[in-house]
């Protein structure tokens, strides 16, 4: 279970402290099991400051307390703060990725049965999308429906996320395709072809938490060539 450490102090010292941590950091290097580190500054009360640390699990964070760095880190700590500071352990019981929820909802609707009208809730009327495959890039969210429409209506297919990897505003997921060619694709008439392939998305969110922006990169050559639309290449 994911475990989160409050340390909450008061100090007069901010620029100070900040260096002191930049200097565990720098001294834990290859020791440390914390896994993320927030600093947070009273909007209100600038004296009033919260570190917040993510560790894989309680064991791991006793473990990282148990370092000598850690130890001296923390005496120096005390010594720029007005009082000594207060620890607060946390189980992590809840740890929503809203925007990596969103991008997992994104490929469920498009590869469900059901029309595309869902997207509207997940992308942004303006979405911009840069597929490498296309000459020019779709602006608009009617523009990406219809190419989605294409792939749709050209196979039966199912999708299934392999990795995902979520920072600030982007969401980067790894998939993996398979399908049936059950309808014309690109000019090439239905084959009952079984194919697959893997890509990789990446999604910038708005301020609003749709997706306003997106990066594809998978292998369509390779794609055409399980379905028969390549020349054979000549030894």
């Amino acid at each position: 279970m994911t475990f989160v450490q409050l340390i909450d102090c008061r100090t007069s010292r901010f620029e100070e402290m900040d260096r002191l941590l930049d200097k565990w950091v720098e001294q834990t290097k290859g020791k440390r099991t914390a896994t993320h580190a927030v600093v947070g500054r009273d909007h209100s009360d600038a004296a009033h400051v919260v570190e917040i640390v993510e560790f894989p699990s309680y064991e791991e964070a006793m473990r990282n307390s148990g370092l000598p760095e850690t130890d001296l880190i923390f005496r120096e700590m005390v010594e720029l703060c007005e009082e000594t500071p207060t620890f607060t352990d946390l189980d992590v019981v809840r740890d929503a990725q809203l925007n990596a929820d969103s991008a997992r909802r994104f490929f469920e609707v498009l590869a469900g049965k059901g029309d595309l009208s869902p997207m509207a809730g997940l992308v942004a009327e303006h979405y911009h999308d840069h597929d490498p495959a296309n000459e020019q890039d779709l602006i608009g969210l009617d523009h990406f429906r219809r190419e989605m429409d294409v792939w749709r209506s050209g196979f039966d297919f199912t999708l299934r996320i392999e990795d995902q990897i979520a920072q600030g505003d982007r969401v980067c997921t790894r998939w993996s395709w398979e399908a049936t060619h059950k309808g014309e694709f690109l000019g090439i008439p239905a084959t009952g072809r079984k194919v697959s392939m893997t890509g990789t998305t990446i999604f910038r969110f708005d301020g609003n938490g749709r997706i306003a922006e997106g990066w594809w990169q998978y292998d369509r050559l390779g794609l055409m060539a399980q379905l028969g639309a390549l020349e054979p290449t000549e030894m």
